[in-house]
């Protein structure tokens, strides 16, 4: 959407940053600030995680007490559902909308930048702003290989990592070809989910990103000229790599937390998961042994944010830059990355942060964390991921 179209939607829906504002500067923070005082955020946030919540209801109580904006979190199951909603309310005419923050990435992103239901840019005027890793995260800007645009600000990080017992396998696999190699070595101690399975298709996706040194095409809408191209050394290594899989690779667990159970069992030797704190976790709760460690490749895996953006028919656009802007500080990023709290990864870049606040986050990994990140590789264009699939299947899947 372009900014003249974008800014008119802003002033039709009565946006309090409308275009005037956009045209002649922001208010300032303290504006902002003063504005949110007194406003109810309603917050439509995925439910279904108990931590997840008391987390929510943690930064809902801190922020009341310190500027005054109460936080309601709508618990949700499918994040669609919202875009809809706030969709419906748009076309009514509808100028305070039922959503105020939504908890959001990838499609339904996309889908609200592009019908124009959100409002923006704002995420990179928040202060907290300052300190997030845009260097080091590139997806904190990009969302599936959509610009962001400051459209929405990110609030976590999430990345496929690898699992294994330092006591069986003291140097694991950095890249797809030792992983051939190792799997090689170690013929049937080693295998990854059925895809459709999201963790058995980006195992897939980080074959195919490794082994494509010129991934432009990957990041644009898939052709059928593209795909054949980029996914035949996919299709030779998967060819090479099966044989020596579990079950000869003629079958494949059916999702990550089987794989990561028959690890556990000493039936694999290797694991994966799209969060680089689940083994710390599983080892917290007395789950995984904890000689388990986590790592990632040398040169990267997939990896994306997961953000929060603000409708544009928001009735609290003043109080949701308020939480969001303290859900990027310091204190609440420490506390969300702490394993006993969420363990969600911090979006932040410690060595940014006053020696103070660098002090909130854990000097040194607890067991099972990844002890050296690799960067992240932004997702392939989300339109690579059906063919991708129902090619799999077609070559693997009977």
């Amino acid at each position: 959407m372009t900014h003249l179209t974008r800014r008119s939607t802003l002033a039709l829906m009565g946006a309090a940053l409308g275009a005037s504002a956009l045209a002649q500067g922001a208010p300032s923070w303290s504006q902002i600030e003063a504005q949110a005082r007194g406003q109810t955020v309603y917050f439509n946030a995925w439910g279904g995680g108990d931590a997840i919540n008391a987390y929510i209801q943690w930064a809902g109580a801190e922020v009341l007490q310190r500027y005054g904006v109460k936080v309601e979190h709508v618990k949700v199951s499918d994040t669609a559902d919202v875009v809809k909603r706030v969709r419906n309310e748009k076309a009514a005419g509808k100028l305070d909308g039922s959503v105020d923050m939504v908890w959001i990435n990838g499609e339904n992103f996309l889908t609200m930048k592009r019908e124009g239901l959100l409002f923006g840019p704002f995420a990179e005027r928040l202060p907290s702003f300052a300190f997030v890793d845009v260097q080091g995260k590139p997806t904190t800007r990009i969302d599936f290989s959509e610009p962001v645009e400051g459209m929405e600000a990110p609030w976590g990080m999430a990345q496929l990592t690898f699992m294994a017992d330092s006591q069986r396998v003291p140097k694991p696999p950095r890249s797809m070809a030792e992983l051939l190699a190792f799997a090689k070595a170690k013929p049937g101690r080693v295998t990854y989910p059925r895809p459709p399975d999201f963790h058995g298709t980006t195992f897939v996706k980080q074959a195919l990103l490794e082994l494509n040194s010129d991934r432009a095409a990957l990041y644009k809408p898939v052709t059928p000229e593209a795909l054949a191209k980029a996914t035949a050394p996919l299709w030779s290594y998967l060819d090479a790599l099966h044989p020596h899989l579990w079950r000869a690779g003629k079958q494949f667990p059916q999702n990550a937390a089987a794989v990561r159970q028959m690890m556990a069992d000493g039936e694999l030797l290797l694991a994966l998961t799209f969060n680089p704190n689940e083994a710390a976790n599983e080892i917290a709760a007395k789950r995984l042994a904890d000689s388990v460690t986590s790592y990632q490749f040398s040169s990267g895996t997939v990896g994306n944010t997961h953000f929060l953006a603000i409708p544009v028919n928001a009735r609290a656009k003043e109080g949701a830059q308020v939480f969001i802007n303290f859900l990027l500080s310091a204190q609440a990023q420490a506390r969300k990355a702490d394993i006993a709290v969420w363990g969600d990864p911090t979006v932040l870049a410690l060595d940014k942060l006053p020696p103070a606040q660098r002090a909130l986050f854990a000097a040194k990994p607890l067991p099972g964390q990844v002890e050296l990140s690799a960067p992240a590789i932004p997702e392939p264009h989300g339109s690579w991921v059906d063919p991708l699939e129902k090619e799999w299947l077609k070559r693997y899947g009977s």
